[in-house]
């Protein structure tokens, strides 16, 4: 374990060190991050506005959802997609080749080898509307805490898509088109499940789990989260990683390198 902290360490410092050349991409940024908050608090606002409230989820409720959500991503901007985007770049270009002759496993080399500052702001913002609506909800330390484990079963579920994605890059080269449907699928979980017909909670439970990612950490943090949710959780983040460095593992039986 200390050999791949300090393999962290490495790949972190260099990282942020090498994107701080272009400081005014962070302004720019949290701009960005600035104006889709507030297109996404301004859709929030087009249904609560009007005295419209959906099942369940009062408007500081709704405003926890968007937090983690928002959270989420910042989380892929940071660490997934500086990472998972280059492994389409590393089959293009037979770069592949010496990251698979490196002494520790490829997929975490993959994975952890760089991350961009540039999705700090969603962080940080994220983490302002969480603080705000949990104020306005008296939640205590407690209910954070609380939906921590669900909300890290999320980052694995949210991570295993991705590289899965990613690994197809093996077979397809160009997948940049398909990570774009991802995301746009993803931006269902802004909102609670119950903002949407009967058929899309289901697609979005049990076909892309978007639930799983914003609805019910959000659900724990109020202190009305099911066990079996929690545990469905946990039980789909463990397969879906396993499932991801099995389809890993697979994809590169039919890699062609570029000495071949």
């Amino acid at each position: 374990m200390s050999k791949y902290l300090k393999l962290l360490g490495i790949f972190w410092s260099t990282a942020i060190a090498a994107e701080m050349e272009y400081r005014v991409n962070f302004l720019l940024a949290a701009l960005s991050s600035l104006g889709n908050l507030a297109g996404s608090l301004f859709g929030l606002f087009l249904f609560y506005g009007q005295g419209y409230t959906f099942a369940g989820w009062s408007w500081e409720a709704a405003l926890l959802v968007l937090g983690i959500f928002t959270l989420l991503q910042g989380f892929s901007a940071t660490f997934l997609a500086p990472n998972l985007n280059r492994i389409v770049r590393h089959v293009q270009e037979g770069t592949l080749d010496f990251v698979l002759l490196k002494p520790i496993p490829s997929q975490f080399w993959l994975s952890t080898h760089t991350l961009s500052p540039w999705g700090l702001p969603d962080l940080v913002f994220g983490s302002i509307l969480l603080v705000y609506a949990g104020r306005k909800l008296n939640l205590g330390i407690d209910d954070y805490l609380l939906s921590t484990v669900p909300l890290g079963f999320g980052l694995v579920i949210l991570y295993s898509l991705w590289f899965m994605l990613g690994a197809t890059s093996i077979w397809f080269v160009k997948i940049y088109n398909v990570t774009e449907v991802l995301r746009g699928l993803l931006e269902a979980g802004r909102y609670p499940m119950v903002a949407y017909p009967a058929a899309y909670r289901f697609f979005f439970t049990f076909v892309v789990p978007v639930a799983f990612l914003t609805t019910v950490p959000a659900e724990a943090m109020l202190g009305r989260s099911e066990i079996s949710w929690m545990l469905g959780a946990g039980v789909l983040a463990l397969l879906l990683f396993f499932v991801a460095n099995k389809f890993w593992q697979f994809a590169l039986r039919f890699y062609t390198s570029a000495s071949s």
